[in-house]
């Protein structure tokens, strides 16, 4: 065994409850600044649902990434490798929200302010999981 196969002192490792902590707080940002899109694109400008979902939900990724690279995860090595999976990990927060939306506002009628909302948790769990192991990693 080398050093390198030494792992770290459980001081050193990654705290999972404390980054998740932080990447809701990091989070919260992301999803202020995604739902004050979604709601101006949407509800103001009369942007189709699924067209300000994408824009509202790019802008909250791209600042959830600088805001995770720096303080929850602390990894500011091979950025932009980080960004596309990062990014691609955002594409599945999208896809998933999407189908939410077309089946509770577009099928079921349900209020899309009100899906959008309560899709949150669901995809806060899934990108975390996917992001502490792969994005991060």
């Amino acid at each position: 065994m080398t050093a390198t196969d030494t792992p770290a002192p459980a001081e050193e490792r990654p705290r999972p409850l404390r980054q998740l902590a932080g990447y809701t707080l990091v989070g919260g940002t992301g999803v202020a600044l995604d739902l004050a899109a979604f709601a101006l694109l949407h509800n103001v400008l009369g942007w189709h649902e699924q067209l300000a979902n994408g824009v509202g939900t790019t802008l909250g990724i791209t600042n959830n990434f600088v805001l995770n690279a720096v303080f929850t995860f602390d990894r500011r090595d091979r950025l932009l490798r980080r960004f596309v999976r990062f990014y691609a990990v955002g594409m599945c927060g999208i896809a998933l929200t999407f189908g939410l939306l077309w089946l509770f506002a577009g099928r079921l009628g349900t209020d899309p302010n009100l899906v959008k909302a309560a899709s949150l948790p669901l995809v806060l769990a899934v990108q975390f999981l996917l992001n502490r192991k792969w994005s991060f990693a």
